[in-house]
């Protein structure tokens, strides 16, 4: 029997999330429609930013994100719960690193409330700014060029600094969290959360569910550098399946 339009949508984003590219004929094959079908799905799907088309098939559309300050308006009291796991698996640091967003920026709020004598790198604005009101906590801001709508500090300047640290736990956001892992919209604060992993014993990534399933421009980690995933509802069993057997822990809150 024919699928309805709807799940074919569906199965054509999860065979995209399988196979980067495929063309028309492939598509047709594996959900059992015509060729014809296939391509108004495809230029539909297109229309509404889910794909871009190619000549004979179609690949995953690559997102873009809203400036940080609008984001900051979205999804609030999925992003308090989120802060609030994070900063519960965060307990017992001394030295964290904090990546921009404004998931992060949730996250940096609460660990004002709760955590004391404990230093802080970041290159958001935002971050330290909320973590100005406890004065037990030291914050180390990178230098570099200055990000307007997402507030923080990117460039070689900022990656270079971060090469001089260590920490006890990186505490990241992410654009998509995809089947190879996090992903970022900015490719200048991928490089930067790049780094911010690779300089942290344990790295923990939070996001909210709009970002499941997702791609965007700039993978900043593979799964198997994860440890931690914080989110706030069920991720797809796709999904689930790449963080268990990459070792990655997901909570759910």
């Amino acid at each position: 029997m024919k699928k309805p339009k709807t799940a074919r949508h569906e199965q054509i984003l999860s065979e995209l999330d399988r196979s980067p590219a495929l063309r028309v004929a492939e598509f047709a094959r594996r959900l059992g429609v015509s060729t014809e079908t296939i391509r108004r799905d495809l230029d539909e799907m297109t229309e509404q930013g889910l794909i871009n088309r190619t000549y004979g098939g179609a690949v995953r559309s690559l997102g873009s994100e809203p400036a940080v300050t609008e984001r900051h308006h979205l999804f609030v009291a999925e992003r308090e719960r989120i802060a609030r796991a994070a900063a519960h698996l965060a307990r017992g640091t001394r030295v964290l690193m904090i990546g921009s967003g404004a998931t992060t920026v949730h996250v940096a709020r609460r660990i004002a409330v709760e955590m004391k004598n404990i230093a802080v790198i970041t290159h958001s604005f935002g971050v330290a700014t909320v973590l100005a009101i406890n004065p037990t906590i030291k914050v180390l801001m990178l230098p570099g060029d200055y990000h307007p709508t997402e507030g923080a500090t990117v460039g070689a300047h900022a990656v270079s600094f971060l090469q001089g640290f260590y920490s006890d736990i990186a505490i990241l956001g992410a654009s998509g969290l995809g089947p190879d892992g996090p992903s970022d919209a900015l490719l200048e604060c991928g490089a930067v959360y790049g780094t911010m992993v690779s300089r942290a014993a344990s790295t923990l990534v939070v996001a909210d569910h709009s970002k499941h399933d997702r791609l965007f421009p700039a993978r900043y980690a593979p799964w198997r550098d994860i440890d931690h995933v914080v989110t706030d509802r069920n991720v797809s069993d796709t999904l689930a399946e790449k963080l268990k057997s990459s070792g990655v822990e997901l909570h759910i809150c």
